[in-house]
């Protein structure tokens, strides 16, 4: 057990780190002691299911011709600018469109006021029209006829709560044991593929992760807003560099784009460096924080740098394309989950390594043609992207084969993949 920290000890650590330095180390001191750790974990303990169990849930009941489908799509609480719940709701919002009735319930497993969460739904995306209900209400998930997951955490507490007769099904962003170390976690998170439920898969990596362990899915391409992100043919000379921070994500990279980041700039002092997303702290270089933006605040931001780091270690991160259609130039560290979705000329590809991340940032800056390979990656994605609309035809027709309304069309049908 560690002993208590002398008064010269916190007089050296005022010198060495200031107050600021201080006041951190006592807040995660107080953290640590009182066991807040635990409030970080997004699943009640009581919530969490078993595939022998879940498996015995009852389907969906036959749905009676003439009445509207209802279907309920389970999700955490969103933060702003959340690009997973940008997604689910885009999602939510075509099947809608299509004629499907649909209810949001929020799952919080520390025990938010809904209300307040649907406050900042509809501040931030104003668009989606669906009601807002609290996942925790009973009886749980009344009158859906299908209920769809959208983490591992919404899986379990489906499996745990959704036990009235429904069709239910999964909609998989990314392979989410990727986030956990080997541990109990990352076991229950790969458990919730097993559940049975009608599994959609993001992309070409997220179902070939799936079907390694023998799950099988339907596959909904990736795709991008093509209406926000497009090249502004102005003139105007690029010069700068963009990094998408998510402090609290691994996954996405961020000190690794910080460190490629502070070299880059000691290659290029000149090139302003900017920062969206999450605020940041303690670096060393100079940085413009731009905060959580809109896309149309993103595309013009992206039409005036040159590129910069889209990193993410697990399903590939949606500012890729949305980069290159601006024609912004970035630079992805080069994983296997990446290369298996990312087919676009101008990517550039680095090792996962601060100094080769920056010297590709440096290549970029040098380039005296970057207006053209601007304005080709711009044009490459206008000709060859893909919307939402795919995606959002193959989740729709999913759920309505699902409640027996109706089948896939063919080239739906052909993008299923069973598991090994």
């Amino acid at each position: 057990m560690a002993g208590r920290v002398s008064i010269a000890e916190i007089g050296s650590r005022l010198r060495r780190e200031g107050a600021r330095g201080v006041l951190r180390r006592a807040a995660y001191e107080l953290y640590r002691r009182t066991g807040a750790a635990e409030l970080e974990s997004a699943i009640a303990e009581a919530d969490l299911a078993d595939p022998l169990d879940a498996r015995l849930l009852p389907g969906p009941r036959p749905h009676r011709d003439g009445e509207p489908i209802t279907v309920g799509w389970l999700c955490t609480a969103p933060g702003p600018g959340s690009g997973g719940h940008t997604t689910l709701f885009r999602m939510i919002a075509g099947t809608e469109a299509r004629g499907i009735a649909s209810t949001v319930y929020l799952y919080d497993a520390r025990g938010g006021d809904v209300r307040r969460h649907e406050r900042l739904i509809r501040e931030n995306w104003p668009w989606l029209r669906a009601e807002v209900r609290d996942a925790a209400a009973a009886p749980a998930f009344d009158g859906m006829e299908a209920m769809v997951a959208s983490s591992w955490e919404t899986a379990h507490v489906l499996a745990s709560r959704g036990t009235a007769p429904m069709a239910r099904l999964y909609f998989v962003q990314d392979f989410e044991p990727l986030f956990h170390p080997h541990g109990s976690v990352r076991a229950l998170a790969e458990d919730s593929y097993r559940f049975g439920f009608r599994t959609i898969a993001l992309g070409e990596m997220v179902q070939a992760e799936l079907a390694a362990i023998d799950v099988g899915s339907i596959l909904a391409p990736f795709g991008r807003d093509g209406d926000a992100y497009r090249l502004i043919l102005d003139g105007s000379s690029r010069s700068g560099i963009v990094f998408y921070a998510k402090r609290g994500n691994d996954r996405r990279g961020y000190l690794l784009g910080k460190l490629a980041l502070h070299a880059f700039h000691g290659m290029h002092p000149e090139q302003e460096i900017h920062i969206v997303g999450d605020r940041v702290s303690d670096w060393r270089v100079p940085v413009i924080q731009h905060g959580t933006l809109s896309p149309e605040q993103l595309n013009e931001l992206y039409n005036r740098v040159v590129g910069g780091p889209a990193l993410s270690f697990t399903n590939i991160t949606l500012v890729v394309e949305e980069m290159l259609a601006s024609g912004a130039i970035p630079v992805v560290n080069d994983t296997v989950h990446s290369r298996a979705v990312l087919h676009h000329p101008d990517a550039v590809w680095a090792p996962s390594s601060p100094g080769r991340i920056a010297l590709a940032l440096a290549q970029l800056v040098e380039s005296e043609d970057n207006l053209d390979h601007a304005a080709h990656a711009a044009d490459f994605s206008a000709r060859h992207g893909v919307g939402w609309d795919l995606a959002q035809e193959v989740v729709a027709a999913t759920i309505l084969e699902e409640v027996g309304v109706g089948g896939r069309p063919l080239l739906n049908a052909a993008a299923e993949r069973p598991g090994r």
